[in-house]
């Protein structure tokens, strides 16, 4: 099992793999026990890649000394969690394609808490946004809900801050590796987290923060939890695919409704007319997670 753990951890390493990727070799062989003796022509068998990258990946991974990389996290207590851990979050591992390893700094054991709300916004809220989390998130926080957001400024960085002031537990999940922490504006944020909370991302440590992250880091932000609240969303907003991604894994989606006139509102009155349920007050959202909760 430790060497499993271990192989799956040095594959999620290698930039050359997609996700996609990693499935195919665990379908080749689920114990990834040839893992290093496979050829350059096997490897593009497997992968379906150019043999020129297979190349790449063999040499990756004869070069690249996993065990080094293990013990400077250790050093610096990032753990890493595989899919295949005891765990690894439940609710995550259910959708269609969970992260194969997740970096953590801070207190893991906040996956296996029961009641957890996913909370997404716009990065350029309204003073109504901020009641809006306020009167809505503030009582859940009393009965020890668990928030789970993306550390981005705006809404996200209200959702953290509202948790922690109200002595209650957060986990941010983030769109790069934590020696990257995006935005820089957060990093004291992000600390705070790592320290007494949770800070997660399934990227390496090094990995540097691209466009393309933030829309693949929301399905994790969905998949943590039961259900996702959004406050203030544009039509098309990183806010509205998350939402629309846990529409997809089967969880509730909840939405703020806001002023017809405010461009802010557009992406969560949308929402609304497709189905999300409409906020209004936290017992909106107590009740329908209870029912979900119950039917799984």
């Amino acid at each position: 099992m430790d060497e499993l753990r271990k192989k799956i951890i040095h594959l999620s390493h290698c930039q050359l793999l997609t996700w996609k990727q990693i499935f195919s070799f665990l379908q080749y062989d689920s114990s990834l026990q040839h893992l290093y003796n496979y050829s350059p022509n096997d490897l593009q068998q497997i992968l379906q890649v150019p043999f020129n990258r297979a190349c790449q990946v063999k040499k990756y991974l004869q070069t690249i000394p996993i065990q080094d990389i293990l013990n400077k996290y250790e050093e610096q207590s990032i753990y890493c969690i595989t899919i295949i851990d005891d765990e690894y979050p439940h609710l995550l591992k259910n959708i269609y394609d969970p992260p194969w390893v997740l970096f953590c700094k801070g207190d893991f054991s906040l996956f296996q808490y029961k009641d957890c709300l996913s909370v997404v916004g716009t990065r350029q809220p309204t003073q109504y946004g901020y009641d809006a989390i306020q009167s809505v998130l503030a009582p859940l926080l009393h009965n020890q809900f668990v928030i789970v957001s993306g550390l981005a400024l705006g809404i996200d960085t209200a959702a953290h801050q509202l948790a922690i002031a109200k002595q209650a537990k957060t986990i941010a999940v983030l769109g790069s590796g934590f020696y990257n922490i995006y935005p820089k504006h957060n990093l004291p944020l992000a600390n705070e987290i790592a320290h007494n909370h949770l800070l997660v991302s399934e990227y390496p440590p090094p990995t540097k923060p691209a466009k393309w992250h933030f829309p693949k880091r929301n399905r994790i932000i969905s998949g943590l939890t039961s259900g996702t609240v959004v406050v203030q969303a544009k039509e098309r907003s990183g806010s509205f695919i998350t939402a629309d991604q846990a529409l997809q894994q089967g969880r509730e989606v909840f939405a703020i409704p806001g002023p017809i006139t405010d461009d802010a509102s557009k992406g969560v009155n949308k929402l609304i007319q497709m189905g999300a349920k409409l906020v209004q007050n936290p017992t909106d959202i107590i009740n329908e997670l209870h029912r979900f909760q119950s039917h799984r």
